[in-house]
């Protein structure tokens, strides 16, 4: 259960799968740069948590789930919304508050839903969705759905009760979930080594005999390798699987958070091995891409930044006299 890390030219089965990854993650981290400043312009409101830094779990883990499995994330889900599928410009008027988000603008930042591509959320209590992940795991079973249900959740969440109620029962049952561990090192503004006295998150999994790793969260091919691995196992029917990954939040736990509790020593370090900045030198050392093909995959990743933002911008407020509308379901007449 030792982090691996597995960057090795036999993990890129061609260029455009290359090109695919960098371009996913240069999505990531372009659409939350944009958040932040539409943020601080106050167009977008309410809480913000921005997932730069940890694009390589997301983008990794989405290569190796289908159309039609399910995926639960935290609040700080933006990153894995984009890598499922969910159009950029539906997330931006989601986050503005508009009717043409993907949750008609009722969801916001925080709870980002969308049917389409069956991404459940956005869960904004901490560890509460483990539960939700359980059941629809054990429906998907008891129908014989052949569908995997993966479920992103924090270090944060590990000191849950839920989370050892939702191993316990996955493994009982043998249920088709896919956990997801993104260990970025702090629930909040608590550093792990206070909050766990296992740091090695994926030695729970042990307890209750699923199978896990830890994977180093800041390489791409290491975390698509592993997802892979773990999802085709799930699949055969065999049970649960436990992935952690070790990654790190480049920016604040929200826009709110004054980040007094970490060095910034220490985040420059993590700086250093920038999932995105390791691909790009990972593929120039195997000629795979050239500046010209970086520079083309920014500008095209710009412009569909630029086009989500004026979606937005244009999209309309829910009316007023609408505001109770799916808080309590209308009662028919006979």
């Amino acid at each position: 259960m030792s982090m691996q890390t597995l960057a090795t030219p036999e993990n890129i089965i061609d260029r455009d799968h290359a090109m695919h990854l960098l371009h996913e993650m240069l999505r990531i981290r372009r659409f939350e740069e944009k958040s932040a400043q539409m943020y601080s312009a106050m167009k977008i409101r309410g809480f913000l948590h921005l997932y730069i830094g940890e694009e390589a779990v997301a983008v990794g883990v989405m290569q190796a789930l289908h159309p039609q499995d399910n995926v639960i994330a935290t609040y700080r889900e933006h990153g894995q919304a984009l890598a499922r599928g969910v159009p950029a410009a539906t997330v931006m008027a989601e986050m503005y508050g508009k009717q043409e988000g993907c949750a008609r603008g009722r969801g916001g930042s925080m709870h980002i839903f969308d049917k389409e591509t069956r991404f459940y959320g956005g869960n904004a209590i901490v560890g509460g969705h483990l539960p939700l992940a359980v059941g629809m795991a054990l429906a998907d079973k008891m129908r014989g759905d052949d569908r995997v249900t993966c479920i992103f959740f924090g270090d944060g969440a590990a000191a849950e009760g839920e989370f050892h109620e939702s191993l316990n029962l996955a493994a009982l049952w043998k249920l088709p979930v896919l956990f997801v561990c993104e260990n970025n090192q702090y629930g909040m503004g608590t550093a792990i080594e206070y909050a766990h006295a296992v740091t090695q998150l994926s030695k729970h999994a042990s307890t209750y005999k699923i199978p896990s790793q830890t994977i180093d969260g800041m390489d791409i091919l290491a975390t698509e390798a592993a997802a892979k691995e773990a999802a085709k196992a799930v699949r055969t029917g065999a049970g649960p699987w436990f992935l952690e990954f070790r990654t790190y939040r480049f920016r604040a736990h929200s826009m709110f958070d004054a980040e007094l509790y970490r060095d910034k020593d220490e985040v420059s370090g993590w700086k250093e091995r920038d999932p995105i900045n390791m691909f790009i030198d990972y593929l120039k050392q195997h000629d795979l891409i050239t500046d010209v093909a970086i520079q083309k995959l920014e500008n095209n990743v710009q412009a569909e930044i630029e086009d989500a933002v004026a979606f937005a911008e244009v999209g309309t407020l829910e009316p007023i006299e609408d505001l109770t509308r799916f808080v309590y379901s209308e009662r028919r007449s006979a």
